[in-house]
């Protein structure tokens, strides 16, 4: 007996249904892909910019890569070893700021000797950032030796040569894109201001600030000891 057309229907309204269902369990979702950026400080610790630096990370829930300078580092073993203590990644940045360009091996492996004596315990750097980003053989080798990774940037505000916060904020959110490592100083309270905005900003837009160690690990890079790395860009 052939069933009412009406119960015909009815079956198959209710296939579909089941199938539908079923298929939005199963077709690909594509997630929203994730952008990463690294701040970086260089020249600290400095008392006063420092200490509000770390308080609007830490408020913020962010970490970043803080390049330390040795005789900085004697005066503040306070704010280092906070540094360290409170999540972030710390880089050698010579010891007395002194361009390392003309330096010798033997000079130049006295500058980071200098700066190891003062870091906190267990604190292993990774990356050396010569002072102004001026590398020579010498420091190639020095840090190839040292199993150091050369550390530059790809975004440069000139933040220590203004204290105009906007402009620095500008020139930043102007150009950084994923992947980008972005050089700042806390060395003056238009720098840390201008830091703090930028953050607030990325985090608007959905990028994640990290350290730049944790930007190689997400990138899945192998650092080589002595290359120098200015950004690390998502492979396809």
């Amino acid at each position: 007996m052939t069933p009412p057309y009406e119960s015909v229907v009815a079956l198959m309204r209710k296939f579909l249904s089941i199938f539908l269902s079923l298929s939005l369990l199963v077709l690909p979702v594509r997630a929203e892909e994730s952008k990463y950026v690294a701040l970086t400080f260089d020249d600290g610790p400095s008392g006063k910019y420092t200490r509000a630096l770390l308080d609007g990370l830490y408020d913020r829930g962010v970490h970043a890569t803080f390049l330390l300078c040795g005789y900085r580092m004697k005066d503040y073993p306070d704010l280092t070893r906070r540094i360290y203590e409170e999540g972030h990644e710390i880089g050698y940045h010579g010891f007395t700021h002194k361009s390392m360009q003309s330096m010798s091996r033997r000079d130049i492996a006295g500058e980071l000797e200098d700066s190891q004596a003062l870091l906190p315990e267990g604190c292993q750097p990774v990356f050396l950032r010569p002072p102004g980003g001026c590398c020579s053989d010498a420091v190639r080798q020095v840090a190839e030796v040292r199993n150091l990774a050369i550390l530059s940037w790809s975004v440069d505000p000139r933040d220590w040569a203004t204290h105009d916060t906007a402009a620095v904020e500008r020139a930043v959110l102007k150009n950084v894109k994923d992947g980008d490592i972005v050089l700042l100083h806390d060395m003056s309270d238009s720098s840390v201001q201008a830091a703090l905005d930028i953050v607030d900003v990325l985090l608007d837009k959905d990028y994640e600030i990290v350290t730049v160690s944790r930007l190689v690990r997400l990138r899945g890079v192998k650092l080589r000891p002595g290359q120098v790395y200015t950004r690390f860009q998502k492979t396809s």
